[in-house]
């Protein structure tokens, strides 16, 4: 199949999405990519322009619109903590009042393992930090539940929208720290069921998991630990970005809805790539004992 420099441009002109964790990594990732499509995005997430960003990490919100914007789509900024329901739903309120509808949610935030060591999260439960699990539980599983919850009440009068939840997931593989891999199960159980209750009203919902992406978080942990070889072996933020501007231009999607998609079998079945030109395999885990 012939591989897409620039996958599907234009496909999602006039379409409405709201990309959750977007300041940096996949987050900004997947919006510039729907921006490259078109698309208005409404990027969320708590890094603003002239305070301090989550870690003191680079980008912000308003970035990352400026650049959609840049790039042929319509940037939009909402500061938005999604462990606070209140802004979430003052969110999707914005979002009707403005667009009147809302064809793609991405639940790309995350928390709860923020380190610099990636060394460290292969360490036992019994180490673990118990705030990594509140934190995956509360800014991930339940911020994923609830702005999908919001975002259904746009979606189902129309009777029709995309959902994706970014995962991790490689079959039935342990996910190496039980913290992340009982939350990884719950995001992929979660959206089958929210599949489920959706499909009747012609709304998809997957969870789409992409490998090792090269986000500012991963470099950094990565040259800390003095390995450049990571440069070889990740994937551009992007990458998943072209995955979820391929779902969203299938008008089959709903085919896929409930099922764990992973991103390097997409490129495959769709014929993107990232942004250097490599398809990237699905990412596997190696056997284990």
């Amino acid at each position: 199949m012939k591989s897409l420099d620039r996958p599907l441009a234009g496909s999602l002109q006039g379409k409405v999405a709201v990309v959750t964790g977007a300041s940096r990594g996949a987050g900004r990732g997947i919006a510039l990519a729907l921006a490259e499509a078109g698309a208005t995005v409404y990027v969320t997430g708590r890094s603003v322009r002239g305070e301090a960003t989550t870690e003191n990490l680079p980008g912000t919100i308003d970035e990352t619109a400026e650049t959609v914007t840049a790039r042929g789509g319509t940037g939009i900024a909402v500061r938005c903590d999604h462990t606070v329901d209140s802004d979430v739903e003052l969110l999707f309120v914005r979002v009707q009042r403005e667009q009147g509808r809302l064809d793609l949610l991405v639940n790309n935030a995350w928390g709860g393992y923020e380190q610099h060591d990636y060394r460290k999260f292969t360490a036992p439960y019994y180490e673990q930090p118990l705030r990594h699990w509140d934190g995956m539980f509360t800014a991930g599983v339940r911020a994923a539940l609830i702005a999908s919850r919001f975002a259904a009440s746009l979606m189902l009068p129309q009777r029709h929208g995309l959902i994706v939840n970014i995962t991790a997931w490689d079959r039935d593989k342990y996910l190496v720290n039980v913290f992340y891999d009982v939350a990884k199960g719950a995001i992929n159980r979660m959206i089958y069921g929210i599949a489920r209750d959706l499909r009747p009203h012609n709304i998809a919902a997957v969870p789409l998991a992409p490998g090792f992406i090269r986000t500012e978080r991963v470099a950094a942990a990565f040259e800390a630990a003095g390995n450049k070889d990571y440069l070889n072996f990740t994937e551009s933020p992007q990458y998943v970005g072209r995955a979820v501007v391929a779902l969203a231009s299938d008008q089959k999607v709903l085919e896929k809805s409930g099922k764990v998609l992973a991103v390097g079998d997409l490129a495959e079945e769709y014929g993107f790539t990232d942004v250097d030109g490599r398809r990237i395999p699905a990412f596997r885990i190696p056997d284990q004992e």
